[in-house]
């Protein structure tokens, strides 16, 4: 009797999506969870290519599960997660990326644990893939413990554990509208934001190694600097609102290029600066290319030569948003609020 099965929301921000879309959503209509048991909720932040009309062509042959499309007039993750959860229906919200696609029991198997295991979230490892040789490299890079640390989601697979922040997660009902809605503030880290206001309210969040995913990673260097620019760049502001959200690896970048800006900034002024500029940089290539070496002789050796740019970005980017971040939001220590708008 498949009434006794909870309702599920699947929730999908996107926006300009026609190269992963059709994937993503046949990957979500593929669940073996009883299709009249779910709904999917698409919050299209005005898709300028043809996401639209492959969302529909999609639709149209899969009548067995309600498809919706939201406009999302905010652009950005938060503000679309935020008007699909207000038309939401589902007793368990499963949020999915149209950049993902989740393993055909991953609905099935979110619900389970959360009936289950006394947990008010879960979500499990995410495989970065990536479809050309720069995508593929920056994939590595965004997989590995070199490139963005102790990242339990990229960079685990063998351990079930209670985590702070997880991929494509699922949550009770129960608990978001204890929570609210997300920060719409945040155009990067509403997950992180979200997730430690779930875990002050005593949710727990699992990491589970078999709700599994697929994440197709950016495919130039240049979306790759953007993406985590910003994500250094809004930390600050989850910083401010939640210090012990933060962990060290999250200070590092910033550490990093601080030191290199301090002590170019110092050799104008005091010539044996340039000892400690040689000193931080030297000791970075260093690191950047044996960290790069050791993984091209895992994962292939025809990658070496983008992976030193790879791993330089993901830091430099970071931690140079992280101190613009600073700059920017100097006079919001105190602000504890955000724009989290009513449910």
């Amino acid at each position: 009797m498949t009434e006794h099965y909870p309702f599920v929301s699947i929730l999908i921000p996107i926006r300009d999506e026609s190269a992963y879309i059709e994937r993503c959503m046949n990957a979500v209509l593929a669940q073996d969870y009883p299709a009249e048991r779910m709904e999917i909720l698409i919050a299209d932040g005005m898709s300028t290519d043809t996401t639209r009309d492959l969302i529909a062509q999609v639709a149209a042959g899969n009548p067995q599960i309600p498809i919706c499309i939201l406009d999302n007039p905010g652009l950005i993750v938060a503000t679309g997660l935020n008007i699909a959860m207000r038309q939401a229906k589902g007793e368990i919200i499963v949020r999915v990326d149209g950049h993902a696609v989740i393993a055909t029991d991953y609905v099935r198997l979110c619900v389970d644990h959360l009936l289950r295991d006394g947990v008010t979230g879960v979500g499990g490892p995410m495989e970065t893939v990536g479809e050309s040789y720069m995508a593929q490299a920056i994939a590595i890079g965004m997989s590995s413990l070199f490139g963005v640390g102790d990242s339990i989601f990229r960079t685990m697979r063998s351990k079930t554990i209670l985590a702070d922040t997880v991929p494509f997660p699922a949550y009770t009902r129960e608990i978001m509208e204890k929570a609210g809605l997300y920060d719409e503030e945040l155009v990067r880290n509403q997950d992180d934001e979200y997730n430690y206001r779930l875990r002050k309210l005593g949710g727990k969040i699992l990491f589970s190694t078999d709700v599994r995913s697929r994440y197709y990673s950016r495919s130039s260097l240049r979306s790759l600097w953007l993406q985590y620019y910003q994500y250094g760049f809004y930390k600050v502001r989850v910083l401010q609102k939640h210090p012990r959200q933060m962990r060290p690896r999250q200070f590092a970048p910033p550490a990093f290029v601080g030191t290199l800006l301090f002590s170019a900034l110092l050799t104008l002024f005091y010539p044996p600066g340039w000892f400690l500029l040689v000193l931080a940089a030297g000791s970075y290539i260093l690191a950047n290319l044996t960290a790069s070496s050791w993984t091209a002789g895992q994962r292939g050796w025809k990658y070496l030569p983008l992976l030193p740019v790879v791993y330089f970005i993901l830091h430099f980017s970071y931690g140079l948003g992280f101190l613009a971040g600073l700059v920017k939001f100097i006079n919001r220590w105190r602000d504890k609020s955000g724009k989290v708008p009513a449910f």
